[in-house]
């Protein structure tokens, strides 16, 4: 059975050492055919239940519905974050990891049951064929999206690269709704968005999927392009409201701004499963000063990279809280039954400090003070408010999360303005190490 690992999200391949010892005691024997008999009994309750209800509830029922749901109920008891994914849930979980997709090319919401566009993506079948933004769709391959959920009418517009679907659009302006036809393609999500703030180089992360190192790569080297390599000042990198994703992705992030020595380590159950990644050297920057961004929906894979940069003190952290999970998981395929996620390990930053139900403190703290109206909705309490998480380790204390709220605004953006004002010298703060009259003299 192949096993792959999330990391917050997370992906490796976890080896499990088991140890067989040989034993003589009649007593230790007789407590193993207890626990075994014990099993047993737990067992045969299962399954009486099950033909109970499948014979006595007020309704015909699934049996592939009721063993699906006692299934996940059992991991879900586990921690918040393993769970049993249907085939369909699997698949979109590889599709999101993988990056890629056959589709159409458009960001969409469901409004008033219809589909309603809210961007088309650049250079793909949607944007090719003149889609616009609140554009709706009411009709896919002429049959009515009225009744359909959100998740149902995307995958109807997913499918084999080079099929053709037919859409109806209703625009504002238009006399009459008109028919759009487009072959399907592979469409990149783009994890990765960057510009230049004067001679400050921007990256932004939202996930972190197959395509994230790469796209990394691209935008660093463009920057420099941009603004010209001797003349950057140093780079923001946001991972607010990022919620994590491939432990691959992160270690290849994380080295992408430190030359050598540890990113991260991974410990399970065993001792055999400790596993320690190392940064494979080239600073991309080449040592321009780094900013990381992150708040309370900065989590797993994004506190893997936070942790790095700050344990190296290759830069300096911003923000508030991140959230705190820190553990691994593996994601183990049923075959045709879907996988299911299972909490395997725990990770640790450089330093050897678990982040779990902790978060990364950042060096410099920096509240955004949202709007009281948006305050709440925006809120995320942090892995040590949900039930059933991991405990800290002995020793440690739990820390709550921050608040996830980014303005829409750049000017009202208060930690990226600040980022901004440090690597300009506007604003100084003992734990920016780095000079700014030192980067602009490069």
């Amino acid at each position: 059975m192949n096993k792959s690992v999330l990391a917050g999200f997370a992906v490796g391949t976890v080896l499990s050492a088991l140890a067989v010892f040989a034993f003589q005691s009649d007593s230790f024997n007789s407590s193993a055919q207890a626990a075994d008999d014990g099993t047993f009994r737990q067992l045969d309750l299962f399954g009486e239940v099950f033909d109970r209800v499948r014979a006595d509830y007020v309704e015909p029922t699934e049996d592939a519905k009721l063993i699906e749901t006692a299934i996940n109920g059992m991991l879900t008891a586990l921690d918040p974050h393993s769970s049993y994914m249907n085939p369909k849930s699997y698949r979109d979980m590889q599709v999101q990891t993988r990056g890629e997709f056959g589709g159409l090319g458009i960001e969409v919401t469901m409004e008033n049951g219809v589909v309603k566009v809210v961007t088309p993506i650049d250079d793909t079948p949607a944007s090719r064929a003149g889609l616009r933004p609140n554009d709706y769709i009411t009709h896919i391959d002429e049959k009515p999206i009225l009744g359909m959920t959100l998740s149902d009418a995307v995958d109807k517009m997913r499918g084999p690269v080079d099929t053709p679907i037919l859409l109806t659009i209703v625009r504002k302006g238009a006399d009459e709704p008109f028919d759009v036809k487009l072959n399907r393609a592979i469409i990149t999500i783009k994890s990765v968005k960057y510009h230049r703030e004067g001679d400050i180089g921007y990256v932004r992360i939202t996930t972190f999927n197959e395509q994230t190192g790469d796209l990394l790569d691209e935008a660093v080297h463009t920057l420099q392009k941009q603004i010209g390599p001797n003349k950057v000042k140093g780079y923001i990198l946001d991972l607010r409201n990022n919620p994590g994703g491939l432990l691959d992705q992160a270690i290849n992030v994380s080295g992408d701004f430190i030359e050598e020595g540890e990113i991260v380590s991974t410990r399970g159950r065993h001792s055999a499963d400790t596993q320690r990644y190392n940064a494979r050297g080239g600073d991309l920057t080449k040592g321009k000063p780094v900013i990381v961004l992150v708040n309370g929906g900065s989590a797993s894979a994004s506190e893997i990279v936070a942790g790095a940069i700050q344990d190296h003190r290759r830069g300096v952290i911003l923000g508030t809280r991140s959230f705190g999970k820190g553990s691994v998981q593996t994601i183990i395929p049923l075959g045709a039954d879907g996988a299911m996620r299972l909490t395997t390990a725990r990770y640790y930053t450089p330093s050897g400090h678990s982040i779990q139900a902790k978060g990364i403190e950042p060096d410099i703290i920096v509240e955004q003070n949202p709007d009281p109206k948006s305050k709440k909705r925006m809120m995320i309490t942090g892995e040590a408010e949900l039930p059933g998480h991991l405990a800290v380790e002995e020793g440690s204390t739990e820390v709550a999360g921050s608040d996830s709220y980014v303005p829409a605004d750049k000017k009202d953006d208060k930690q990226l303005l600040y980022a901004i004002d440090l690597l300009n010298g506007v604003k100084k703060n003992a734990a920016f190490k780095s000079s700014s009259t030192t980067a602009q003299a490069n």
